[in-house]
């Protein structure tokens, strides 16, 4: 934190949205992803394929009661990674996307939702600030250390 005249001044803030906004055309990629029955279908693809396996290697319901709960948390797994690999193979540049739809204000869209954000997070973080002092003590410095 700045300090003036040895006393604590707060953080001010520069135009972050302004300079995020410069960087949309080399850093923001639009990305596909796959909701609702998609997700279902490919969990529900992957349960019974390990449990399968898994019942293919001896391990059953009769051996583990609980192998389900196994496979399905392992099946979230395997979904999310399929579905993120595909996402990422498929990425459009802003200017892409301006392109194909030809919507030539996503970049100021972006930009309020970005400020509109931005200014949530900051709030957030003000309405915690009188708890910090408490959760920080473990991040001081030793008694003997300090000036």
């Amino acid at each position: 934190m700045p300090q003036d005249n040895g006393r604590r001044t707060p953080y001010v803030e520069g135009d972050i949205t302004t300079e995020l906004a410069g960087l949309m055309q080399r850093d923001l990629v639009f990305v596909m992803r796959f909701l609702g029955e998609s997700q279902h279908l490919m969990q529900g693809h992957f349960q019974q394929f390990i449990l399968g396996e898994l019942s293919a290697a001896g391990i059953t319901d009769e051996t583990h009661p609980m192998i389900h709960a196994f496979a399905e948390r392992h099946a979230i797994l395997l979904r999310d990674f399929v579905f993120s690999g595909v996402s990422l193979s498929r990425q459009l540049r802003v200017e892409e996307l301006e392109r194909l739809t030809g919507d030539t204000m996503i970049r100021v869209d972006i930009w309020d939702q970005l400020r509109s954000h931005i200014d949530m997070a900051e709030r957030q973080f003000r309405r915690q600030l009188p708890e910090l002092p408490a959760m920080l003590e473990a991040w001081k410095a030793p008694s003997g250390d300090n000036p």
